[in-house]
C-alpha cells in the first residue's frame, strides 16, 4: 500500500490492524475526494456514514451508526474498482460494458456470501445483521469488530505461544469450521491464512472473510495468484489439479499451515512447489521439545500433500491433536515462571528508571510520578470495595447518553505491545461540544479523568470533525503490565463540572480519590450517572441547559514483547 492508494486485491471485512482503522489518513483522504467511497454523512436508510475504516480492490467498509437501534455498526459495500466507478449520485457503474458479467458474477457472490453469513451464528464466524441491493450494488451491515490479526500478534511477540493458548485458538477455529462444514450443502471457507483471523481484546478468535466474490471474479479474469495464498492453499485448490478434490481437508491444511506460520514464522513451502519436491522441515522436527509431540505430529498430518493423507474432518483431527474441549486462555503468550503482578499503577511518567505501570506519559526528563490510589486509601479494604465496579460505572455512563448524539471511536491499535507502541484514537462526534476520556485501569481501583488535563485543555470538538488523543504534548507509550484499559468518550454540549465525584489533581490528571469518591458516591441522588459529571451551564443563559451527552465505549489491550 502506498500513501496515496488502496491495495488492489484484498476483500475486507471488518479490519483491527493501525493502517486499516481510522478514518481520513491519506489514503481515506484521497478515497473520498475522487469519489471512491461514499462521503462521510451519507445516509443509507437508517444508517450513517461516520468514517472509513477499510478498502480493498472489491470493497469498501464504512463505519455506521445504526439510527434504527442506536449503535456502531461496519458495513460494507461491494465495489470492484477494477471493473466499476461511482457516479457523482453514488452509484455504482460500468467502466465497460464489457465487464458487465464479471461484475454481476462477483455482486452475486457477495449477496450469496452475506445470505451465508447471515444464517450462521458462531461466536468465531463473522455475524451479517442485515444486507440489500442499492445504488447499483450490494451492503451488508456486520459488527464493528476491533482486533489485531493473528500474523502481527505473532510477529509483534518475541516469545512463542505455548501449547494451551494454541489448542484454544484450534478449538475456537475449528469449532467454526464445523459449523460451516456440518451445514446442508455443506461450506468451505477456501481462504484461512494469519491475516484472515483476528484476535479481539476478550482472546476471540474471529475468521474473516469467505472473499467470496474475489474469487468469483478471480476465477472469470484468470488471475489465480489474487485468490490462493502461496503456503496456506493445498495442492487442490490449484486449477491444475481439478482430479483432486476439495472438502473439509482443503480448510483443515491452511488452519495447520496456520499453525505451522505461529511456530515458525516462516510460510510453509507452497504445496505446489512441496508436490514435485517436499522440503517442509515438519514441526516435530522443528519445534522438538517445545511441544508435546502429539500435538506437533498431528499439525503435520494436517499439512500432507496428498488430501487424503490428511485427517478428513474437523472431528479426526481434534482427536488427533487431543482437543477434547476449550483451553484455558489464562497462560497466552506468557510462559515465564513469574507471574505477573496484580498490582500496580495506572498512570506514571517517564524518568531515569522507568516505573512498571500500565500506561506510560512521555513529557520530559523530570522524575515526575504520582499514585493513583493515594497513600491513605487501602486498596481493597471493606466490602463496598466490592460493590464500586468502576467499569460498570462507565458502561452506566454510556447507557444514560443521548442516542441522537453519534460518538465514534477509531483506535490505530486495539492491542499494544507494553514499552514499544503508543496508545492513539481518534474521535467523531456528529454534534459539537466538549471532549472528556475518562479511563479505568487493570486493578480496577485506578480511575481517572485522562482528558482534558493539566498539559491540554483544548477539549472542544466541532460537528462531525475528528479529533486525534493523545496530542503530542502528552503521548503515551504502552507501559505495563498486561492487561485491558478501559476508556469512555464523552461529548457534551456543555462544558461539565466533576467537582461532586471527588475528582482529585494528581500530576498531570486527575483521579477519583476512592475514599472521597465512595462517600460521594453513596449519597448521590441525582439523575444522571455519577460519573458523567454535571453541565456548566452560562450564567446569562435564558433557555434550558441541557445535560444530554453523547458517548462511546473502547478498550485498549496491553501485552507483553520478550
Amino acid at each position: 500500500m502506498t500513501a496515496n492508494q488502496p491495495p488492489s486485491d484484498n476483500d475486507l471485512t471488518i479490519l483491527a490492524q493501525e493502517t486499516r482503522i481510522g478514518a481520513h489518513t491519506s489514503a481515506a483522504d484521497t478515497l473520498q475526494r475522487e469519489g471512491h467511497t461514499l462521503p462521510v454523512g451519507t445516509k443509507l436508510g437508517e444508517f450513517e456514514i461516520t468514517d472509513i475504516i477499510g478498502w480493498g480492490g472489491f470493497g469498501i467498509v464504512y463505519l455506521v451508526y445504526d439510527h434504527s437501534l442506536q449503535r456502531q455498526v461496519a458495513l460494507k459495500e461491494y465495489m470492484p474498482s477494477s471493473f466499476a466507478m461511482r457516479d457523482n449520485l453514488g452509484k455504482i457503474t460500468l467502466k465497460s460494458e464489457s465487464s458487465k458479467d464479471i461484475f454481476l458474477a462477483g455482486l452475486r457472490s457477495f449477496i450469496n456470501e452475506a445470505r451465508l453469513l447471515a444464517h450462521f451464528d458462531h461466536p468465531s464466524l463473522v455475524k451479517v445483521y442485515r444486507f440489500w441491493e442499492s445504488n447499483g450494488t450490494a451492503y451488508m451491515v456486520m459488527p464493528f469488530y476491533q482486533g489485531i490479526t493473528l500474523k502481527e500478534k505473532i510477529l509483534n511477540t518475541e516469545k512463542l505461544p505455548d501449547e494451551k493458548w494454541l489448542k484454544n485458538l484450534l478449538f475456537q477455529l475449528l469449532d467454526a469450521l464445523n459449523v460451516l462444514h456440518t451445514d446442508k450443502p455443506q461450506c468451505l471457507h477456501r481462504d484461512i491464512s494469519p491475516d484472515n483471523i483476528l484476535i479481539l481484546p476478550d482472546g476471540r478468535a474471529l475468521l474473516l472473510d469467505f472473499g467470496a466474490a474475489r474469487r468469483v471474479i478471480s476465477d472469470m479474469t484468470q488471475s489465480l495468484t489474487v485468490i490462493l495464498k502461496p503456503g496456506y492453499a493445498p495442492i487442490e485448490q490449484y486449477a491444475d489439479e481439478t482430479n483432486l478434490t476439495q472438502g473439509p481437508w482443503t480448510d483443515i491444511y491452511a488452519l495447520a499451515a496456520v499453525i505451522y506460520f505461529t511456530i515458525t514464522r516462516k510460510t510453509p513451502t507452497p504445496s505446489v512447489s512441496r508436490l514435485v519436491s517436499d522440503r517442509l522441515i515438519p514441526l516435530s522436527e522443528f519445534a522438538e521439545n517445545q511441544y508435546s509431540l502429539a500435538f506437533l505430529k498431528g499439525i503435520d498430518k494436517a499439512l500432507a500433500v496428498r488430501p487424503e493423507h490428511r485427517p478428513q474432518n474437523v472431528d479426526e483431527f481434534r482427536k488427533l491433536l487431543g482437543i477434547t474441549q476449550q483451553q484455558s486462555t489464562s497462560e497466552n503468550f506468557n510462559t515465564s515462571d513469574k507471574p505477573a503482578s496484580k498490582k500496580g499503577k495506572f498512570f506514571a511518567i517517564l524518568s531515569a528508571i522507568t516505573i512498571a505501570v500500565l500506561i506510560v506519559i512521555v513529557l520530559n526528563p523530570d522524575i515526575m510520578d504520582f499514585q493513583q490510589t493515594p497513600p491513605d486509601v487501602p486498596p481493597h479494604d471493606t466490602v463496598e470495595s466490592t460493590q464500586f465496579d468502576p467499569i460498570h460505572e462507565l458502561e452506566t455512563i454510556f447507557n444514560m447518553r443521548d442516542r441522537s448524539h453519534a460518538v465514534t471511536i477509531s483506535i490505530d491499535k486495539a492491542q499494544v505491545v507494553i514499552n514499544k507502541d503508543q496508545l492513539h484514537f481518534k474521535i467523531r462526534s456528529a454534534k459539537s461540544g466538549y471532549v472528556y476520556i475518562l479511563a479505568v485501569g487493570t486493578n480496577q481501583s485506578d480511575f481517572l479523568l485522562l482528558f482534558p488535563n493539566a498539559k491540554d485543555q483544548n477539549n472542544h470538538i466541532a460537528a462531525n470533525q475528528q479529533i486525534e488523543l493523545p496530542r503530542k504534548e502528552w503521548r503515551m507509550i504502552a507501559g505495563g503490565p498486561p492487561g485491558t484499559n478501559h476508556f469512555i468518550a464523552i461529548v457534551s454540549s456543555h462544558p461539565r463540572s466533576f467537582d461532586n465525584t471527588g475528582l482529585q489533581a494528581s500530576g498531570m490528571f486527575e483521579t477519583f480519590s476512592l475514599s472521597q469518591t465512595k462517600e460521594l458516591y453513596r449519597s448521590y441522588k441525582g439523575a444522571l450517572p455519577f460519573f458523567a459529571g454535571q453541565a456548566i451551564c452560562p450564567s446569562d443563559s435564558t433557555s434550558n441547559c441541557s445535560e444530554a451527552y453523547g458517548a462511546a465505549l473502547f478498550a485498549i489491550e496491553e501485552i507483553e514483547f520478550h
